[in-house]
């Protein structure tokens, strides 16, 4: 049984990750990391520690005396909070990955390593309407720029060094178990919130803003499908483009109303929208359907109904 590591094991992705690899590989051999405390299920369902992915002698360490054989790296600062300090986030987006990618290159007991990349990869001058996994990428954002040049080091060291190194293209995600921390897409967890509080909501992405997204579940579940995939079976190793639903606030706010009626929605729009406007508004992911049999299960009227009897449960 592999020895898996999780880097951001407090974050939205993390948390939920951590969880449903325990349940497949068993808690002993899931270990979950962060440079903060995790939620308390995460650090009392296994081995848990606090960790700086930045300090490469405590993570080498770590990986060597655990005898960590995968890693699934997460920490980063995403693209609303990328843009107020644009130079501490590209050291910390790309210093981590680099000490990552060392580590599997210098470490024969790891075999494979999970990165997250992101639709900030492509601008304005990508293709916006089903974008193609092979396109134009001209992100804007020191996020969009991070996650572009963590791609091509992917594929670098996969090609020069052999590190299976793996990724995927998130769009927005939404989850009930973590609210809002820093994204452009954040909006689309916010507003159940905002609903279920007070009634109401303020928008910082215009009406007709149409972005990509994914229920956690679903893209929890592609994470582990792919990582879990035949090595030769995958055809991309920068980062493969996933796709789910598409829709705007609009769309999001009269599905909601179905649930709260009365729920009133503001739209004042702030620097995200320049960086929505940059992105897609769907993607084409056949690469993944047809590499490792990607599919989505939740479309926009089923999520919305699980997220707000799950976040009103939480909330009382």
């Amino acid at each position: 049984m592999d020895n898996i590591m999780v880097i951001g094991a407090a974050g939205q992705i993390g948390s939920e990750l951590v969880t449903e690899l325990r349940k497949i590989y068993g808690s002993d051999h899931v270990f979950a990391t962060d440079i903060k405390q995790a939620p308390p299920d995460i650090m009392q369902g296994g081995p848990f520690q606090v960790l700086d992915v930045m300090d490469d002698k405590q993570l080498i360490h770590f990986i060597i005396r655990n005898k960590i054989n995968q890693i699934y790296h997460l920490a980063a600062v995403l693209s609303g909070n990328a843009e107020k300090l644009p130079t501490q986030a590209w050291r910390i987006n790309m210093d981590s990955l680099m000490n990552i990618l060392e580590v599997a290159k210098m470490v024969e007991e790891v075999k494979k390593v999970f990165w997250p990349s992101s639709i900030a990869v492509f601008g304005p001058s990508t293709p916006r309407n089903h974008t193609p996994q092979l396109t134009i990428r001209e992100p804007i954002t020191v996020y969009g720029i991070s996650k572009l040049a963590g791609e091509q080091w992917c594929d670098y060291y996969f090609q020069r060094f052999g590190v299976d190194v793996r990724s995927l293209r998130y769009p927005g995600l939404i989850s009930y178990k973590t609210e809002a921390g820093g994204g452009t897409t954040d909006y689309a967890v916010e507003i159940f919130y905002d609903a279920i509080r007070h009634g109401s909501y303020e928008c910082f992405l215009a009406k007709d803003t149409a972005l990509p997204f994914l229920f956690m579940p679903d893209a929890i579940r592609a994470t582990i499908q792919l990582m879990e995939s035949e090595r030769s079976r995958l055809s991309v190793h920068s980062s493969y483009n996933i796709g789910g639903m598409s829709f705007t606030p609009a769309k999001l706010h009269r599905e909601i109303k179905k649930h709260i009626p009365n729920l009133s929605i503001r739209y004042k729009h702030d620097f995200r929208q320049a960086i929505a406007d940059s992105w897609p508004q769907s993607v084409d992911d056949s690469f993944a359907r047809a590499d490792w049999g990607f599919e989505q299960s939740y479309d926009l009227e089923k999520m919305t109904g699980i997220m707000l009897k799950e976040i009103q449960k939480k909330l009382k």
